[in-house]
């Protein structure tokens, strides 16, 4: 895997083996950021199941400023750190090693984009964007990327927000959220 676009571009990522996480291959991580404008001006980041942390990268090597990158998984964050290490600008990450309930709590700014990528997807993507709604950590024009097996129907509406767009690639799908 390799960093698709941007500061970082062409950079290689490395990835976890076996089947603790999924990580968002380059084809897929490319049709996010197509659908999301390619390049952003400034942001911040919140991706709460990093696994790889290929998408915080990806977002930060294509302009955003800053990203928290959640993962309860010990090799999954040796691997996100080897990752953050690659890009020489650990300053503009932050790695909270613990479950996405416990970072929640924890978190304390709004987020203007934020990736959900968990392993129980249906129920517990509608559980964190209300958690993160309720507590004021979504800003007003934050975009809400949901990635799921291709066979997981998400609703329409949740809390605030509205699906925008839903695209499959392969076995996965990607659910695009903005506020209503």
């Amino acid at each position: 895997m390799r960093v698709v676009s941007g500061e970082y571009g062409g950079r290689t990522l490395k990835t976890l083996e076996g089947k603790n996480t999924r990580p968002t291959g380059d084809k897929v991580r490319a049709a996010i950021f197509s659908m999301l404008g390619q390049y952003f001006e400034g942001g911040l980041v919140l991706d709460l199941y990093s696994g790889s942390g290929g998408l915080a990268i990806e977002a930060i090597s294509r302009g955003c400023d800053r990203a928290i990158m959640v993962e309860k998984d010990r090799q999954a964050q040796q691997v996100i750190q080897a990752n953050i290490d690659m890009t020489k600008d650990n300053e503009r990450f932050t790695l909270m090693k613990m479950t996405s309930d416990k970072a929640i709590s924890l978190l304390n700014e709004p987020f203007d984009l934020v990736f959900l990528d968990p392993p129980y997807a249906k129920e517990q993507i509608v559980k964190d964007i209300e958690k993160l709604e309720d507590r004021g950590l979504l800003s007003p024009d934050v975009m809400i990327v949901c990635e799921t097996d291709k066979s997981v129907e998400l609703p329409d509406t949740i809390a605030t927000f509205s699906l925008i767009k839903q695209k499959t690639y392969g076995i996965s799908k990607v659910s695009l959220y903005e506020r209503n």
